[in-house]
């Protein structure tokens, strides 16, 4: 079985590469992955449960780097097992380079199989890989994109909660923007006592909430509308 292609991410080089070496970013992203464990700052083990064409089985399975370039790529090569569905063996070479709009990915792979997979017609199986690679990569942009909204969106509420709210006497504008967002959240903060409840303490947990929500659901939208295409 080969593989290849290439993928827009829009995110820097330094982003991508993070996301791509951290286990729970991967365990999110990869179709039926149900565990990943970091073994080794070079090998990390794996339990997915996959399905191409006829055949359905949970396998597990290791995967090595080597020729790591920071930034740049590495390949890995993997095996897995599926007991009475078969293995698999192989590598794939993966590439970034910065180019406008984000980084590009590009990979290709070779495999073997043997057992059941191996009884799969070779653009049936071929097919199944591209479908899961395209179901990782929607999966691994979204990831990307979602952590770009939130902290693009995080850095101006906390601003804004330090310059609008109105402070206690004997209280920084910054303690009081953390107390704002402790009652939102249901996180306990210290507070003088004595201290009358005005209109932000009543009103911004709840603002809090609906922008929280508002983003939420638009995040979902975007989504949907990706994985419709």
């Amino acid at each position: 079985m080969e593989l290849q292609g290439s993928v827009t991410i829009p995110a820097t080089p330094e982003q991508v590469w993070q996301a791509l070496n951290d286990p729970e970013v991967l365990r999110q992203c990869i179709p039926g992955c149900e565990e990943v464990q970091q073994i080794s700052p070079e090998e990390m083990h794996a339990r997915v449960l996959l399905r191409m064409g006829p055949v359905r089985a949970r396998f597990a399975g290791k995967v090595k780097m080597t020729d790591v370039r920071p930034l740049q790529g590495y390949t890995l090569n993997f095996e897995g097992s599926g007991g009475s569905a078969g293995f698999a063996r192989g590598s794939s070479v993966v590439s970034l380079s910065a180019v406008e709009g984000g980084t590009l990915l590009a990979y290709t792979a070779q495999a073997s199989v043997a057992g059941k997979l191996g009884q799969i017609g070779g653009r049936l199986m071929d097919a199944s890989a591209g479908q899961l690679a395209d179901k990782f990569f929607n999966n691994f942009k979204a990831h990307l994109s979602a952590d770009e909204v939130s902290a693009v969106a995080g850095a101006p509420l906390a601003a804004s909660l330090a310059d609008t709210a109105p402070a206690a006497p004997g209280i920084s504008a910054t303690s009081r923007a953390g107390q704002m967002v402790s009652a939102a959240f249901g996180t306990p903060a210290s507070a003088p006592p004595s201290q009358p409840v005005s209109w932000a303490d009543r009103e911004l947990p709840r603002l809090l909430w609906f922008v929280a929500g508002v983003a939420a659901t638009s995040l979902g939208v975007w989504m949907g509308a990706h994985w419709l295409r």
